[in-house]
């Protein structure tokens, strides 16, 4: 009996499920670094206004500017996961590469997978130099 390759479709759903998991947290991410720049940027109004001090301003940028760091570090963090389950499913959905078989009257043919060719590299040889002795000069006394 002759098989085809069947894919792991519990593998496949878990990949699935961290793509999908993966770019809304990005999503959640964005949305919560975009409502933080309209809260400073109403700050900023408020200040321009006269309603708040400086003080509270300088204080406002410091807490701000802490808070965006940590939500590029988790967007990159999330951005990083997604490339590597990424990798995996382009490796599984590569893997189902269909194996080629013919049917005759005598029966089925191939199911052979072509190994490919390895290229190697040759290693350059190392030139050796040759040492050339130095000559050394007699100096002339006076």
């Amino acid at each position: 009996m002759v098989q085809t390759k069947k894919m792991n479709e519990g593998l496949f759903s878990k990949l699935h499920k961290e793509l999908t998991i993966a770019g809304e947290l990005i999503r959640a991410r964005q949305e919560e670094e975009q409502g933080l720049l309209d809260e400073f940027n109403k700050e900023s109004k408020r200040f321009f206004f006269g309603k708040i001090s400086e003080r509270a301003l300088a204080s406002s940028v410091k807490k701000t500017n802490i808070e965006l760091k940590r939500l590029d570090h988790a967007i990159r963090e999330n951005i990083a996961r997604v490339r590597s389950v990424g990798v995996r499913a382009t490796d599984l959905a590569s893997a189902q590469a269909p194996i080629g078989y013919r049917v005759t009257l005598s029966g089925i043919i191939g199911g052979k997978v072509k190994k490919r060719k390895v290229k190697r590299v040759k290693a350059k040889e190392k030139v050796k130099k040759k040492t050339v002795k130095k000559k050394v000069s007699k100096k002339k006394k006076r």
